[in-house]
């Protein structure tokens, strides 16, 4: 079972939620429930940063994201396995998450293996763009990863 979503507060008046991770999760046949929760660090490059404007095209990162599932499915080989993504859209302040990422599976070591492909597959893979605010005023877009077609 996934569940994947682009989560922008100005257009659903709702932020990205550990509480509707756990419940699309929760599976009294997995042994092993993983949450990993990216947040808005203080220091980036050596820069104070106070937020992140994230931008994304959202049908393209949505199909990203169920691809890199289905991938991860078939490399370890999992028969149950339930995931749930939410990345934010928008400005989002320092200290607030921006992505979640729930698995249960049957043993903890599938959990682990699966949301750590997850996440590195994301970061290098989907189509989301990040702009960083700091403490002086300024800001900039990062450099991304170039998508491989």
């Amino acid at each position: 079972m996934f569940h994947a979503a682009i989560i922008d507060p100005k257009k659903t008046k709702k932020i990205i939620s550990l509480l509707r991770a756990e419940k699309f999760i929760k599976d009294f046949d997995a042994g092993a429930s993983i949450f990993f929760v990216g947040n808005i660090r203080k220091n980036n490059n050596n820069k104070n940063v106070t937020g992140v404007t994230y931008d994304a095209f959202d049908r393209l990162v949505i199909k990203t994201f169920k691809k890199i599932y289905t991938e991860g499915i078939k490399k370890f080989k999992l028969k149950k396995a339930k995931v749930f993504i939410e990345h934010a859209k928008g400005y989002v302040p320092l200290g607030k998450p921006s992505i979640i990422i729930a698995v249960s599976c049957k043993h903890r070591s599938e959990a682990y293996q699966l949301s750590r492909y997850l996440i590195e597959q994301i970061k290098m893979r989907a189509p989301i763009w990040k702009k960083e605010y700091y403490k002086n005023q300024k800001s900039e877009w990062l450099k991304g990863t170039a998508i491989k077609i």
